[in-house]
């Protein structure tokens, strides 16, 4: 199993008393989905190694957890700050608008205004906004990754419908005008 095939579902926080136990910090919006969860995959030296879990209690996104294999305070803290991961197949299915940042990579983008305007390399993660990161031929295209842009989402098609506010993407394809009427200008000169 590779990262590209799992989600980031947390991390070992610390060990919890003497007999193996660690805390999981789950990054889940509804950290009690995992309470009944028989395995996670542990990132060791960049590897995704499975684990079966004994004993899970949540509470809010902090798990106690009993990990099989490991029952001593050694080994507890030998996977202290560990990623842990699950396969992407454990998410459950989204629709409409509503949608996972890794799913949309590699969907057509088209514009209501503009038409096809590129290909979403990646939806970025900032704490302010999720930005989707757009290419077009080699120009970047920056679109905020709002509901409210949203028109579709086409999964079998792979193809990302949005209205995006006015001006916003003439900013980055001005640019290439620009360069290209300077380089036929270079052109016809020489």
């Amino acid at each position: 199993m590779t990262k590209d095939e799992c989600f980031n579902l947390g991390y070992i926080s610390r060990r919890v008393g003497n007999k193996g136990e660690v805390a999981f910090i789950l990054d889940a919006d509804n950290p009690a989905r995992y309470n009944k969860l028989e395995s996670v995959f542990v990132e060791i030296n960049n590897s995704l190694i499975p684990f079966f879990i004994k004993k899970i209690v949540i509470s809010r996104n902090f798990a106690t957890v009993s990990i099989d294999g490991i029952d001593t305070v050694d080994k507890a803290d030998g996977m202290v700050g560990s990623g842990l991961y699950l396969p992407l197949s454990f998410l459950p299915p989204l629709k409409e608008k509503k949608f996972y940042f890794h799913e949309l990579t590699g969907f057509k983008v088209t514009d209501k205004n503009y038409g096809e305007i590129g290909t979403v390399q990646n939806v970025l993660d900032f704490p302010q906004q999720a930005i989707f990161q757009i290419l077009k031929d080699k120009t970047e295209i920056l679109i905020p990754a709002k509901e409210e842009f949203i028109v579709t989402i086409d999964r079998e098609k792979k193809e990302l419908h949005l209205n995006a506010p006015e001006g916003l993407i003439d900013i980055y394809l001005q640019n290439t005008k620009e360069d290209e009427s300077e380089k036929e200008t270079d052109a016809d000169e020489n």
